[in-house]
């Protein structure tokens, strides 16, 4: 399965990175993104199954992505993983055709028990 993990903290990246890694996907393909506009060129090249995606970005957030690729009838799977975790981001998140939210702080188990449902 080909990740797309879009933070502008390359440490945030890494962190999600790993906790993959411990959550037991560890033979994920993993590609990383900056921002919404970064990824959006990176999905052209990677050709992701899932995308976990920050919330808050310069350039592009996570939001705007996820827009851009509904309305362009782009339908990966699309997580947000961020500190933006209540119910009332949940719902928006939700509505804007995001499958998950997983907030921070998280462990792997977190990762396991959300990615499990979509992960086939």
């Amino acid at each position: 399965m080909n990740v797309l993990i879009v933070d502008d903290s390359r440490a945030m990246r890494m962190i999600v990175r790993r906790t993959l890694r411990q959550a037991g996907f560890e033979n994920f393909k993993v590609t990383e993104a900056a921002n919404g506009r970064d990824a959006l060129s990176k999905i052209q090249q990677s050709k992701p199954d899932l995308i976990l995606s920050d919330w808050n970005m310069p350039e592009m957030d996570g939001m705007g992505l996820l827009r851009t690729l509904r309305h362009n009838k782009v339908y990966i799977r699309f997580g947000f993983v961020t500190a933006q975790g209540s119910p009332a981001m949940r719902e928006k998140a939700r509505n804007a055709g995001a499958n998950f939210l997983i907030s921070k702080p998280f462990t792997p188990e977190t990762f396991s028990d959300v990615l499990g449902h979509f992960i086939s």
